[in-house]
């Protein structure tokens, strides 16, 4: 237990105890795995019926259906830690923007989004580059907004 409350910080515990205690109806220390899934979606986690199953798996090692309040923190500890990632490169991506929108427009040209290409793949051509432009630009204004740059650089 030790080693979560490292990785998750004194609010994050509380939010968890308080969802686990709110499915821990009979106050056993322990909540139905089945619970899981409509627990990760209250924090805003929509998964498909297979990687729920996968994550269930992992938690649940010796498949009794049911999961302490230690498991289930192990568990949302992967999901609270890849939301710090995502906003954290979300905020790189954002900076990165406004350092190649100089002028401050809230926007880039394609010509400046061809020079960012070059300086993360010096291997490609010229044709690529045109290709991956006209897909970006698909109105062809020869202009990229913050939300086509972050979907060109997530892939989302």
């Amino acid at each position: 237990m030790r080693g979560l409350q490292e990785e998750l910080d004194k609010s994050q515990l509380q939010l968890l105890q308080n969802a686990f205690d709110a499915f821990d109806h009979e106050k056993k220390g322990v909540i139905s795995t089945d619970m899981i899934g409509t627990i990760l979606e209250m924090l805003g986690h929509e998964l498909d019926e297979d990687t729920l199953k996968e994550i269930i798996t992992e938690v649940d090692v010796n498949g009794t259906g049911e999961l302490q309040f230690s498991d289930f923190c192990a568990l949302a500890a992967k999901f609270l830690q890849e939301e710090e990632d995502d906003e954290a490169m979300l905020k790189e991506l954002r900076e990165a923007f406004r350092l190649y929108d100089k002028e401050g427009n809230g926007y880039i040209t394609t010509d400046v989004l061809k020079e960012i290409f070059k300086e993360l793949d010096n291997t490609i051509t010229a044709e690529d580059l045109d290709t991956m432009i006209d897909e970006i630009d698909s109105d062809g204004s020869g202009t990229v907004d913050f939300d086509e740059f972050l979907e060109v650089m997530t892939g989302e």
